[in-house]
């Protein structure tokens, strides 16, 4: 059954009523109610029929939908949810729906063999197990990286629409190295996620520059609907990270030569996941491989490189080879004996 956005907007309305357990709601409440939200989200004017309502309730009660909803009349008056934990939000998927999102799945599939369409190989994965999953008695098919500890993911809708429509935001931040957080307000132009850690690029205020804000250090934030958004010029975002590992980066930055060998042993490693778009082998002997990438230099870059340990030497630039170099150096300091 098709169910069009006012609908929607309609149910989710009454439920949103019923859920509050500190009022009673008659039915000329939910429909003063709805009316004021379709106001509110779509500038409608004329309000919602008491016919339109009472067959709302219906059709959320009934199994058509998949909500069941437990709506009860008490006191022959008051609308309410016999059960007070229900919302239609938790309501599961009806078959219906199931084969629908099936049918748009297998559409997605054929899509993905084309090429402008590599990034979605991961949202289809977890469509198709999700769906699987919820119409078998098995388990998943397929698990992908995640870390559910991770603090900010909470924050990705809202701040998502401030990105898209261009808001300005009032930010309280606290950084690892700051002993109190600050307020400031920036203007949002994209996020970005690297290694399963999520961040704000912006600009602040008051500073000159791109910023990036990572979501786990955002303590809160709000729109701010009277201050101008300025936009920043001079910057393709869509292309601002190609010549990056990571997220660090300043206007000034520029892609450097970086010559990497690594044991024989461990270069398949590297062959089969590249550590960036730009990687190309150089030469290869007995004992080695090399490789090169064009990045930037910064801080993920090198741990990058650190990470593998004594499969990698840096052979350029001069300036990576000192910091590695000097990193190295002081992890060895720590296992010395005193």
């Amino acid at each position: 059954m098709a169910v069009n956005k006012l609908a929607l907007i309609r149910y989710k309305t009454i439920d949103d009523c019923l859920k509050n357990r500190f009022r009673k709601w008659t039915l000329e409440d939910l429909i003063e109610k709805v009316s004021e939200t379709l106001y509110e989200l779509e500038g409608i004017t004329t309000g919602v029929s008491k016919r339109t309502i009472q067959a709302d309730i219906q059709l959320m009660r009934s199994d058509k939908l998949g909500y069941n909803a437990p709506i009860v009349v008490k006191d022959k008056r008051f609308y309410a949810y016999e059960d007070s934990n229900f919302s239609i939000t938790k309501a599961p998927i009806n078959n219906a729906d199931v084969d629908k999102m099936k049918e748009i799945v297998g559409v997605l599939k054929q899509f993905n063999a084309f090429n402008y369409f590599d990034e979605m190989s991961d949202m289809i994965a977890r469509l198709e197990n999700n769906l699987n999953k919820s119409t078998k008695q098995s388990g998943n098919h397929i698990q992908l990286e995640s870390n559910k500890l991770v603090k900010g993911l909470e924050c990705i809708p809202s701040l998502y629409q401030a990105v898209l429509n261009k808001r300005s935001l009032l930010i309280e931040y606290k950084s690892f190295k700051a002993q109190q957080a600050q307020q400031g307000i920036y203007y949002p132009y994209l996020l970005k996620e690297y290694r399963n850690r999520w961040f704000l690029i912006c600009k602040a205020k008051k500073r000159q520059g791109i910023l990036n804000l990572a979501l786990d250090r955002i303590i809160e934030f709000q729109e701010l609907p009277n201050e101008e958004f300025v936009a920043y010029q001079g910057i393709d975002f869509d292309r601002y990270y190609d010549d990056l590992i990571g997220v660090t980066k300043s206007e000034r930055d520029r892609a450097q030569k970086v010559v990497l060998e690594f044991t024989n042993d461990h270069a398949p490693y590297v062959l089969t996941k590249p550590l960036h778009s730009s990687q190309v082998v150089l030469s290869k002997n007995e004992k080695t491989t090399t490789f090169r990438i064009d990045v930037v230099l910064n801080f993920e870059l090198e741990r990058e490189i650190l990470g593998f340990g004594e499969c990698v030497k840096v052979l350029s630039p001069r300036l990576l080879i000192s910091k590695v170099k000097r990193r190295l150096g002081q992890n060895f300091k720590q296992y010395e004996t005193k």
